[in-house]
C-alpha cells in the first residue's frame, strides 16, 4: 500500500488472478492478445479487474476527491477507512449538487410541503458536506475476485452500476468497471488457418441453431457452398433474421452470409421475401 497525499489517497495493489489460457476452436489460430475462451472455462472477475486501485480516506476533504479524480481522469474513488476497510464509494454524481457550483437541489414550496425534512437534510449534507464520509454513496455493493463475469453483470444490472469494488474479507483488491468488460471481447479474433469443408460448417450452423429457442421450429434452413452460407426458409419475427445471421457468423469457415429467408406475417399470412443481402 503506497500513500499519497499524506492519508489521503492510496495505492493498492493485489495479484491478479490465474491468466487467461488460449484456446478456441482447432481450426483456428487466435489473433491479437489472446484467443476466444472455450464454453468450459469460465471467465472470473480476477482475469479482468483493475488491482491497482486510488482510493480516498474517508476524512478527506471533497475538494481533494474531486482533485484526485481529475488529476487521474477518473469518476469515481473506493472509500477507505484508516484502517484500509472499504467503508463506501464516492463518484462524480455524488458531487453533481453542490452548493459551490450552484446546483443543489431546489424545489417550489409546494413540493417542500410534500417532502419529509429527512430527505430535505440529507440532500443538504449532499450539497454542503466538506468530508468524503459525509457524501459518498452507501451502502456498498461490491463482488468477489473469484465471481463469474456472468455474475457481475447480472448484479450491474440489477442495482444500476457501472462498477464494482472487489473485496477479499472486507478489504479492497480491486475494482471492476463495466469497461473493463471489453478486455475479454479484444482477445476472441480468431482466423482460420486450416480449410474447413463445407458440410462440417453446414452441420456446425445447424447444431448452433438447433440450441437456440428462436430457432428449434425447423423453419430455417442452411445451404454451404464454398464457405458461403445460404440461409433459407420462413419466420415470423424479424428478429430472428438478425439473430440466425449471428449464429452463422460465429461458426468456423463462414466467409460470407445470404440472407434469403422470408418473413410470413403472423396476422395475415401474407409472404414478403426479403431483398438478398450479401
Amino acid at each position: 500500500m503506497i500513500a499519497n497525499d499524506g492519508e489521503l489517497a492510496f495505492c493498492l495493489s493485489a495479484e491478479n488472478g490465474p491468466p487467461l489460457k488460449a484456446c478456441g476452436p482447432s481450426s483456428c489460430q487466435s489473433q491479437g492478445t489472446g484467443a476466444r475462451s472455450s464454453k468450459d472455462e469460465t471467465m472470473r472477475i480476477s482475469n479482468i479487474m483493475t488491482d491497482n486501485v486510488i482510493v480516498i480516506d474517508e476524512a478527506a476533504t471533497v475538494i481533494d476527491a474531486a482533485e484526485l479524480m481529475l488529476t487521474h481522469r477518473i469518476s469515481a474513488l473506493p472509500v477507505v477507512d484508516r484502517n484500509g476497510a472499504l467503508v463506501g464509494v464516492i463518484s462524480d454524481t455524488d458531487l453533481l449538487r453542490r452548493a459551490e457550483v450552484q446546483t443543489e437541489k431546489r424545489r417550489s414550496w409546494w413540493l417542500q410541503l410534500l417532502t419529509s425534512p429527512g430527505k430535505v437534510a440529507d440532500e443538504y449534507v449532499s450539497a454542503n458536506g466538506r468530508r468524503v464520509r459525509e457524501v459518498m454513496s452507501r451502502p456498498l455493493v461490491t463482488v468477489s475476485p473469484y465471481a463469474t463475469l456472468a455474475e457481475a453483470a447480472e448484479l450491474m444490472e440489477q442495482t444500476r452500476v457501472k462498477r464494482l469494488p472487489v473485496v477479499v474479507g472486507g478489504h479492497l483488491v480491486g475494482i471492476v468497471t463495466t469497461k473493463d468488460f471489453l478486455k475479454p471481447l479484444r482477445q476472441t479474433r480468431a482466423v482460420c488457418v486450416f480449410p474447413i469443408d463445407d458440410q462440417t460448417i453446414r452441420s456446425n450452423v445447424e447444431a448452433e441453431l438447433r440450441t437456440q429457442q428462436w430457432a428449434r421450429n425447423g423453419l430455417i434452413h442452411v445451404g454451404v457452398e464454398d464457405g458461403v452460407v445460404t440461409l433459407s426458409g420462413t419466420i415470423v419475427d424479424e428478429r430472428v433474421r438478425a439473430a440466425a445471421r449471428v449464429a452463422a457468423e460465429n461458426i468456423a469457415g463462414v466467409s460470407e452470409i445470404k440472407d434469403e429467408l422470408t418473413w410470413i406475417d403472423p396476422s395475415y399470412g401474407i409472404l414478403l421475401p426479403c431483398e438478398t443481402i450479401n
